[in-house]
């Protein structure tokens, strides 16, 4: 009985083990690092007021509500990061429902999911998740706006003016420049257009790997150029503590080593790589990489200043210190669920796309809450034992909009009835976009 348990057991950890061997060797890497860089960047160059002056009770719907929507996406805010920003701007004068337009939407259409979603599931969810979260957050924050008309007109006699919603910002040419070269970094690296997947040509390297290696990497289920990035991610991150931890007071040495690093990944996952012979395929998606990374280093070295970059570095290695260890953990832990939980269980309750099997879908992600990206991997562990994509679509909605803590939280700011409200729509509006969206894909 022990050696039935400890084999049971280490099933378990070789499938977690292998799921976190794979995502860190996949081409996935080509959206996240980038992800973490853009989130990073927005989040130091491109200041709150530009959004936040959109959002006060004097701008027209028009300006409020799609201001409200993109402003997860410029702020790149998660979803723990959401809420006292939610409280903020509620508190200071903005309206109800450009509020929790802004809090539904957020975390919904944060770069980094985004990114992560289309690489790890595919483009039509990711799509399918901005475009969706964006037309419901705009109708739920819409409908309690109607709903609870009477309280914010209350509420607005009773506020005086601080002057949040009047700040202006200015910001430099360049930081859009820049900001354009990275989102561009980021679609060359994931999308799947001949013009980048196709190899323009080949290096043959006179190399012939050891016997012992093949079946080393055979084992672990692992390609040559796979094991180099998990090499190079292991060397990035003390390399990374040590240049970034301290990149506001000083430069060192080991942060140009962490921006040569951050380079080289991107550069080696783009390539194909045959083993035996070893051939290198220069891809369209290695040479557009090349040209996007030379032309952000020429225009960051013109026009911005140590601080800044400084700020840019730091900001980057907040957001890898607090999302990346809680992925790899998931992706971890998905692997993991996905040896234990059987697949007719999933698929026969939310295997096909019906108003039910979503409704499972978003109360799931309400109970079950995984911080951000987490619940990427789990969605993709969904998809491998059999759900649908209406349903997944559902789930991805409500995970990061809703979860006990923010629920508790947005009642402590709200209160008992608006909460209760805001709640209901999600979850229907969730299970409504799922179905629609599984629809939608068996008419096409």
């Amino acid at each position: 009985m022990i050696e039935g348990i400890a084999s049971y057991l280490g099933t378990l950890l070789w499938s977690g083990w292998t799921s976190l061997l794979d995502y860190l060797a996949a081409h996935v890497l080509l959206c996240l690092v980038p992800a973490f860089v853009i989130a990073g960047y927005v989040s130091a160059m491109i200041p709150k007021e530009v959004i936040t002056r959109y959002l006060g009770p004097k701008a027209p719907r028009w300006i409020s509500y799609p201001a409200a929507s993109i402003g997860g996406f410029i702020l790149a805010v998660c979803s723990c990061t959401i809420l006292p920003l939610f409280a903020s701007i509620w508190k200071r004068g903005a309206g109800l429902g450009v509020a929790i337009t802004f809090l539904f939407v957020g975390p919904a259409v944060n770069i980094l999911a985004i990114a992560y979603t289309g690489a790890a599931i595919g483009m039509d969810i990711a799509v399918a998740r901005i475009i969706l979260s964006i037309i419901f957050g705009i109708a739920i924050g819409l409908i309690m706006a109607r709903v609870f008309r009477e309280d914010e007109a209350e509420r607005f006699a009773q506020l005086a003016d601080t002057g949040l919603f009047d700040q202006k910002a200015v910001v430099k040419p360049a930081v859009w420049v820049v900001f354009t070269l990275l989102v561009a970094v980021l679609i060359v690296g994931t999308l799947q257009a001949s013009l980048f997947t196709t190899t323009w040509m080949s290096l043959h390297l006179p190399i012939e790997l050891p016997p012992m290696l093949v079946i080393t990497l055979d084992n672990l289920q692992l390609t040559l150029q796979g094991a180099f990035l998990i090499v190079l991610l292991a060397l990035l991150a003390p390399i990374a503590y040590l240049g970034l931890n301290g990149i506001l007071e000083k430069y060192n040495l080991w942060t140009y080593a962490t921006i040569v690093l951050v380079g080289m990944t991107l550069l080696f996952a783009a390539p194909s790589v045959r083993e035996g012979s070893l051939v290198i395929g220069i891809t369209g998606r290695f040479i557009g990489e090349v040209l996007l990374l030379a032309a952000i280093g020429g225009v960051v070295l013109h026009s911005f200043t140590r601080d800044e970059l400084a700020g840019w570095l730091w900001e980057t290695w907040k957001f890898v210190k607090q999302i990346f260890p809680l992925l790899v953990l998931g992706v971890f832990l998905a692997g993991v669920f996905k040896a234990i939980i059987p697949e007719s269980w999933i698929q026969n309750l939310t295997g096909q796309n019906t108003i039910w099997a979503n409704l499972i879908a978003v109360l799931f992600g309400v109970f079950m809450y995984f911080p951000t990206l987490v619940e990427v991997p789990i969605a993709r562990m969904f998809l491998d034992l059999g759900m649908h994509r209406g349903p997944l679509l559902a789930y991805l909605l409500a995970d990061p909009a809703l979860s006990i803590q923010s629920i508790m939280v947005t009642g402590n700011i709200l209160g008992r009835r608006k909460t209760i409200t805001y709640v209901s729509l999600v979850i229907i509006f969730s299970t409504l976009a799922g179905y629609l969206f599984g629809i939608t894909l068996a008419v096409v």
